[in-house]
This record gives structure tokens, sequence and C-alpha cells, in this order.
């Protein structure tokens, strides 16, 4: 058995778990989400306990792979929907920086132009410090919502318009990343002929 699967997922007071057929569905403060179970999954929520148990009904290799999946996706739209998910980033380079206009974040990242990366429904942006001041003072910004995947894929997407760079660290990166610095080419003086 998936270890994974097996446990049940406790739900919060104050959710509201609707199951109907293959379509399962969950209500909280933050908000809601759905999803469509594939049909050899079995989920049951039993409202006495507050669980919700994932069953397989064989050891084929799709079920193996579908149990702990499809337990692991209701957990995070449990956990979304009472508490939501949020990614910290931050931009490090001297005139970088951030800016909410309209559905769009702007990014100064040192092209002609400032980028624009659309803000996905659902997804709210909150800027702490708009710009950078040169490569050790970041501009700070999280990317919030109920939906893991979706706040996670955002974020993703904004690194990808500028990676950090190894020499001087200059670009985006998530709060928590650490970027392995290279030294840069050192001149040999004297002699040459």
């Amino acid at each position: 058995m998936s270890r994974i699967g097996k446990k049940p997922v406790k739900v919060p007071a104050g959710l509201k778990v609707e199951l109907s057929g293959s379509k399962f569905k969950i209500v909280g403060s933050a908000g809601e989400l759905s999803l469509n179970i594939h049909p050899e999954m079995k989920v049951a929520y039993d409202a006495g306990t507050a669980e919700i148990t994932v069953t397989r009904p064989n050891d084929t290799r799709l079920c193996r792979a579908l149990h702990g999946t499809t337990r692991a996706l209701i957990a995070n739209m449990v956990a979304g929907v009472s508490k939501g998910f949020s990614k910290e980033l931050k931009i490090f380079g001297t005139g970088y920086g951030v800016k909410e206009q309209g559905k769009e974040l702007l990014l100064t990242v040192g092209f002609a132009a400032p980028a624009s990366v659309p803000i996905p429904a659902g997804i709210k942006v909150e800027i702490k410090a708009p710009s950078a001041r040169g490569n050790d003072v970041p501009a700070l910004f999280s990317v919030r919502g109920v939906d893991k995947q979706v706040v996670g894929q955002f974020a993703a997407d904004i690194r990808r318009v500028r990676p950090p760079e190894p020499y001087l660290g200059k670009g985006i990166r998530y709060g928590d990343e650490v970027v392995k610095r290279k030294a840069g080419k050192a001149f040999a003086s004297g002699g040459g002929g």
C-alpha cells in the first residue's frame, strides 16, 4: 500500500466538502477548488470524523501511481482553501524592480523595456519592496493563491524572465534560493611579449 495514499486527510472545521460521482469540490474561507477524480480511485468523506480517505481497487501499476497522487492533490486542496499558498520572490540588481499594473506584473530586469507577465485569475501579488538597491538589497514580493499548482507555476514563469546569473547574482530568485557564485576572470599581470 502507498504510505501517503492510505493516510486520511483531516478536514478543518469550516470547510464544506462536496462529492458527486467523480467530481470533488471543497469550499473554504480562502476560496474554492474542484478536482475530477480518476474513475479507478474511490474517494470517501466521513462527516463524523471529518476525514477524507482515498482507496484503490487493485495493485496495478496505474492504481498504485494514482493512489498517492490523488491523496496528495486532495490534501493540497484542503490546505489551499483553509490557509492558501504563497511563494516569496526576490529581484537582485541595480535598477531592477517590480510593479503591478492592472492584470499584469511589470518586471524591470535589465532589458530595453519592462517584461510583462500576466497575473492568472485567483492570484494576488503583494509587493513589499518595489525596487532593488544594488546587488545587496533586493526588491521583495510574494505570490499568493489557493491553488498550489497555479501559485508555483506563476512563480516559475516570473523567475524564467531573468534567472539569477552566477557572477554578480543579478536576476529573479525564490525567497529561499541560494545562488552559487563563481569567481570572475582573473587577469595575470606582467610578461607577455
